[in-house]
């Protein structure tokens, strides 16, 4: 075997196990907790998920945010690579705000705009999301 072919090797082993897992239904998920809720939301896969979860555990606050969302503020900016359009935008969407480096967790309807990265879609309702006020809040990556 050639160098070339140790190296196409190589680099199709580190790819593999990433596409097989998508293509059997498999992929993260993220714990969410506060005030006594407890829900989950399916992760997207992208530069910008990555790095939140690389981040995991952490223990954040959050917020009511205008009238379709909370908020909490990451302890660093995460890598934007993530971002592209969100063609369905829909209530539940876990997403990244460019402009102040947080999380946007919507309880209602939204329209995208360039500085919304999507990490990822709720499972179940929305709501565990509209108890109002400030609250602590876990973030655990379940396996």
């Amino acid at each position: 075997m050639n160098r070339r072919h140790l190296m196409a090797a190589a680099a199709s082993a580190a790819v593999l196990p990433t596409w097989s897992s998508a293509q059997n239904g498999t992929s993260m998920r993220l714990r969410c907790r506060f005030a006594d809720q407890d829900f989950t939301y399916r992760l997207v896969d992208n530069a910008t998920t990555r790095n939140l979860i690389a981040l995991l555990p952490l223990d954040l606050t959050i917020e009511d945010f205008s009238n379709n969302e909370k908020l909490a503020h990451l302890p660093r900016r995460l890598d934007e690579a993530g971002r592209q359009p969100i063609m369905v935008e829909a209530a539940g969407d876990l997403c990244y705000f460019r402009g102040w480096g947080n999380l946007a967790f919507f309880h209602s309807g939204y329209t995208y705009w360039d500085d919304l990265i999507l990490l990822g879609k709720i499972e179940g309702g929305v709501g565990s999301l509209l108890v109002k006020g400030r609250h602590s809040l876990r973030l655990e990556l379940l396996s």
